[in-house]
């Protein structure tokens, strides 16, 4: 329905990208001897500069495979600049790595340098003409392609959910012209309102509608056979919005379940190559910090045992994505028995206060480990197994996650992460029962970005030591 380019577009993209990745590859070849004076690198051996022919073939069909797979040239899925140039960066990053590997089993005397300058001098000529290419492909887009006309059947909550995600796509190509309802009241106040339901024929024929999306309270489907059956003769797109989202945890998304397509109510709030990108990120950052990690984590260790005795780790059933339950491991702060002894207390809402200031039952050396975040270190053996990630929502205690009301549940359509946005908003200076809006401001607006940046503001954060008791 929606394009951000169309497909005679897609196809000239896919040949011109052919055509600079060759291009690009003859440049480096031919500018390889004049590198020398500006690369301080000593040849052990001599490199090959001439490049055999079956490369030039090799190597923009290699990289445009790649784009191919990466959905690249895919006008439907980047609607948006980023999501086309994200996709350009991931299969240009997976290009280069292949062709090293092809050319250290194959041609290991080509010059490093060249191959170097070409991937580098390649990705950016390919981002290169698609900004000079866009405003001049929009120009043409709006002078030659009709405009394409949307009308919506129901202006109720889930009409105007699809008139506001419409939107922010009207620029590629799109108008809504208005809506069909049979209420009364909004007839006569609501001025996008064009008539009853029971006239789509008419208004489809009148205003020239190319799409028709059907977003009708589940009250009302009993029209929505009489409603497609008219438009069956028309050259019109019938789209179907059901009314489920409300009864949605997060976001609903059609899947396919036994083979049969189905609405998955409680989809998952990343995409795969997100949950992908969030997962390799734990790995890589605990790879690179886990000598460190288990130094301090021996000595606290130790610490414990002499100043505390035994145990040292406090074992704790913990909800986790999806409301899983996990068992999420702490160094102990608190005297033994501590869960036995009762002293929260209430704040003037009534809501109990789990942590506060001056806790009696908490160690002299686990005031220190709270103060810095040291006792947190053994969930690195969480994130390890999967049950949770470097950052998003804490995982909650399951008598309160029985509290909840069903909007707070959202906060566990991701994993649940060692720090996340309410650590760098307040730590233990907010109560619990306040987490939730900065926990689900996190899941609606997840990036890679934000992850590296909450990372960022907790390490100074733990180094204050604010907040935390």
């Amino acid at each position: 329905m929606i394009r951000r380019f169309s497909v005679n577009f897609a196809i000239f993209a896919l040949f011109m990208d052919l055509f600079v990745i060759t291009a690009v590859l003859w440049v480096s070849q031919s500018l390889r001897p004049f590198l020398d004076a500006y690369l301080p690198v000593q040849h052990l051996t001599p490199d090959l500069l001439d490049l055999p022919l079956v490369l030039y073939i090799f190597f923009p069909l290699v990289w445009v495979v790649l784009m191919i797979f990466f959905s690249v040239y895919d006008g439907r899925k980047n609607l948006r600049v980023v999501d086309e140039f994200t996709s350009l960066t991931f299969s240009s990053a997976l290009a280069g790595i292949t062709l090293a590997g092809v050319m250290y089993l194959s041609y290991r005397d080509v010059s490093r340098a060249l191959f170097t300058t070409f991937v580098l001098a390649a990705y950016l000529m390919l981002l290169i003409w698609r900004l000079i290419a866009r405003p001049l492909y929009w120009r043409w887009h709006r002078d030659v392609e009709r405009v394409r006309h949307v009308l919506i059947a129901g202006a109720g909550p889930v009409g105007r959910i699809v008139e506001k995600r419409l939107s922010s796509y009207f620029e590629n190509g799109m108008q809504l012209i208005g809506f069909l309802d049979d209420d009364p009241q909004k007839l006569n106040s609501q001025d996008d309102v064009l008539g009853q339901i029971l006239a789509a024929r008419l208004i489809v024929e009148e205003k020239h509608i190319d799409d028709l999306v059907i977003a009708l309270p589940r009250r009302a489907y009993n029209h929505v056979n009489a409603l497609v059956e008219s438009l069956q003769d028309l050259p019109v797109r019938v789209w179907i919005v059901p009314d489920y989202f409300e009864l949605a945890l997060h976001q609903a998304r059609l899947a396919e379940f036994a083979g049969l397509p189905m609405l998955d109510l409680n989809a998952a709030a990343l995409s795969e190559y997100q949950r992908m990108i969030k997962r390799v990120f734990d790995l890589l950052v605990i790879g690179v910090f886990v000598i460190p990690a288990f130094l301090v984590m021996a000595v606290v260790a130790l610490a414990i045992f002499i100043f505390d005795g035994r145990p040292i780790l406090f074992k704790q059933s913990r909800a986790g994505e999806n409301g899983r339950l996990f068992t999420l491991y702490k160094f102990r702060t608190m005297v033994v028995g501590a869960e036995f002894i009762q002293v929260a207390k209430t704040d003037v809402h009534g809501n109990i206060l789990h942590k506060q200031q001056g806790d009696p039952r908490v160690t002299p050396l686990g005031r220190f480990l709270r103060r810095f975040s040291l006792d947190e270190l053994p969930q690195l053996i969480n994130v390890l197994n999967g049950d949770m990630s470097l950052v998003g929502p804490r995982p909650e205690l399951p008598e309160l996650v029985k509290n909840y009301q069903p909007w707070q549940r959202e906060r566990f359509a991701i994993p649940q992460g060692l720090t996340g946005w309410w650590q760098i908003h307040g730590r233990s200076d907010k109560p619990m029962h306040l987490h939730t809006e900065e926990d689900l401001y996190y899941v609606k607006n997840y990036s890679f970005w934000l992850d590296l940046y909450i990372l960022m503001r907790t390490f100074w954060i733990v180094l204050r030591g604010k907040g935390a008791y």
